[in-house]
């Protein structure tokens, strides 16, 4: 009779395996992987402040500023005034990496496959699964910077 795997390690390989693809895929279109997690977060999210920005990427001013003149320079951000305070500046996703689909395009099918072949049921289970861990993650990485600022 096999073990059981071990669901901390089943997991952990998992989130590996996630972090070196976003690694890879980023490399691959001559970006850094926290270059291409803002453009993610500026996708999923929208137009946001540099302020805003640092906090979703882990960032500190410094590097958010270097980080938005890099991906507008490279054209997949522009700059524009706040609609709402037109003392503000946001940052708008305006353009992704040419070659970004392409080179997703396998991981993407790979588990389009793989959810295509659990049930509706299944899949209803998975993605209320990945909204609320996502929810959890979040917290928990607020809660991580509450600690540092010694809250």
């Amino acid at each position: 009779m096999s073990t059981p795997p071990d669901p901390s390690a089943v997991f952990r390989q998992y989130l590996s395996s996630v972090v070196l693809h976003a690694q890879a895929g980023a490399k691959a279109v001559d970006l850094g992987a926290t270059d291409l997690y803002a453009l993610n977060v500026l996708e999923l999210r929208g137009a946001m402040t540099p302020g805003e920005l640092g906090a979703r990427t882990g960032l500190t001013t410094g590097p958010t500023t270097r980080l938005v003149d890099r991906l507008e320079q490279a054209g997949y951000v522009r700059r524009a005034a706040d609609p709402d305070d037109r003392r503000k500046v946001i940052v708008e996703p305006v353009d992704q990496p040419a070659d970004l689909d392409r080179v997703l395009a396998p991981a993407r099918r790979r588990i389009g496959d793989l959810l295509a072949s659990y049930t509706p049921q299944e899949r209803e289970l998975l993605f209320d699964y990945f909204a609320r861990a996502a929810e959890a993650f979040q917290q928990s990485v607020e809660d991580l910077a509450d600690h540092d600022r010694g809250a």
